[in-house]
């Protein structure tokens, strides 16, 4: 399936050692195929391997587009800090002194809610919503106007709960800065200037005539192509860029920079700086996830689409950058796995695990429950001094009427802090979560996946 063959065409020992542990993911957990890049200093090194599709497969190039899901959110942050640069935005003024016609389900929030609020995913209101809205210009717009129906889960600015929602707005302001269309607008003022010449929207011509992964679900340990391929315009700026890995080591070249004339340094450092904490994803800047490793500190962002899933990660006080797209819902255990990897070859870094802790039932009885949100529902069970996860996912997307892809398995957690846990078993290996209070010290919100769902239920198991 073109891993091996594209393995032996690897010269740079560090790269074919990374590549090497990608493949041997890959043929475990069924994975068709990844385009994968590093960036280190004045060097870069890209690669395909695998397939585009198992229906169709051609061998995956280091120029195979694949879709980087809502890493596109960190290049719609980046438009509108350029729009800040001019004097036609400002971070904490009210969007409606923007987008006039904004309406919400709370009216107060409405009102208040502001462009800060949206880049760092604090706007507190439902944030999985997809729909389609056509392929006309106004497909933006229409998804902004159909946002009022989303209930309002956690306060203004309170906790920072993953909102795609929030960032349909932030493109919209895009195209009411600009008075183009978001697509026009990105491609013209940031693609093309920094170098990402290969980076396409769907339904470009472009893509269609290079070549291209689809997504894939795994049922059973088999990989079928995932349909629909397209996300649909409305959500385009969140979700909808597709490139290569190698594209995105543009990108991250220029987020190291000094802006290289076509921004202010000060601005992508501003970019960068502490707005909020995140849970398990780390701190927040402005759309960037950063996380302080001690000696450095890295940026980054993952995406996923239907079947699809990518990481992109850098660290620019050691110009290094790092990505890796999968077409597979088990793509983020193949980045995950990947990105330890490259800190440890490229950086001569290995984290500190954390050391998971036992509690008694007493101890575990607050969190026990059922937790629920958009995409998925969730019930929380003591279990062996730590607690199991069962996730049912509920479908919506990339409409509400699509159907959930595959069941998934349970995962066992352990606490590694006051509310603070850590998952043992894949999908979700090593990944940190955690619980939220309210204003009396009762548990809120089950935080997984940047995701704060919400208690509907105490004490029960499945």
């Amino acid at each position: 399936m073109n891993r091996d063959s594209a393995l032996k065409k690897i010269k740079d020992k560090n790269f074919r050692a990374l590549c090497e542990g990608i493949v041997a993911d890959m043929k475990r957990l069924a994975v068709p195929g990844v385009s994968v890049a590093v960036w280190h200093g004045d060097q870069q090194w890209s690669a395909g391997l695998g397939v585009t599709s198992v229906d169709n497969p051609l061998p995956v190039t280091a120029s195979t587009l694949f879709q980087i899901g809502s890493i596109s959110k960190t290049m719609l942050a980046t438009l509108l800090m350029q729009l800040v640069e001019k004097g036609k935005l400002d971070l904490d003024t009210p969007v409606k002194k923007y987008i006039p016609s904004l309406r919400l389900s709370d009216a107060a929030v409405a009102e208040q809610v502001t462009t800060r609020h949206l880049l760092t995913h604090s706007g507190g209101w439902m944030g999985e919503y997809f729909n389609q809205y056509g392929y006309g210009n106004d497909a933006l717009d229409k998804m902004v106007k159909s946002l009022v129906r989303l209930p309002q889960i956690s306060p203004l600015g309170a906790v920072s709960s993953y909102n795609n929602a929030g960032f349909t707005i932030a493109a919209r302001l895009v195209e009411v800065l600009t008075k183009e269309s978001y697509e026009v607008a990105a491609t013209r003022r940031l693609f093309h200037p920094i170098g990402m010449t290969e980076a396409f929207f769907y339904p470009d011509d472009a893509i269609m005539t290079r070549r291209y992964a689809v997504g894939h679900l795994t049922w059973d340990g088999v990989a079928t192509v995932a349909n629909p391929w397209a996300i649909g315009r409305s959500t385009n700026a969140i979700g909808g860029v597709t490139c290569s890995a190698e594209t995105l080591m543009a990108f991250a070249q220029f987020h190291s920079s000094d802006g290289n004339g076509i921004m202010q340094e000060a601005t992508l450092k501003a970019m960068r700086s502490f707005q909020i904490h995140a849970g398990g994803r780390g701190d927040m800047g402005l759309s960037w996830f950063f996380h302080d490793h001690g000696p450095f500190v890295s940026y980054g962002h993952g995406g996923a689409t239907k079947g699809q899933k990518g990481l992109f990660r850098f660290v620019p006080d050691e110009q290094f950058g790092f990505a890796l797209l999968a077409n597979s819902d088990r793509g983020g255990i193949v980045h995950d796995a990947a990105w330890i990897r490259a800190l440890d070859i490229y950086m001569g870094y290995t984290a500190t695990p954390p050391v998971p802790e036992d509690r008694d039932s007493a101890a575990l009885a607050p969190y026990i429950g059922a937790y629920d949100y958009a995409f998925s529902h969730f019930a929380v069970e003591a279990a062996d001094g730590g607690f199991v996860i069962h996730e049912t996912p509920k479908g919506g997307f990339p409409t509400p009427t699509t159907p959930a892809g595959p069941p998934l398995p349970d995962v066992r957690a352990r606490f590694i802090g006051p509310d603070t846990f850590v998952c043992l078993d894949e999908p979700r290996k090593d990944e940190v979560g955690d619980f939220i209070r309210g204003p009396n010290g009762s548990i809120l919100y089950l935080r997984i996946g940047g995701r704060a769902n919400l208690r509907i239920e105490q004490g029960v198991g499945k």
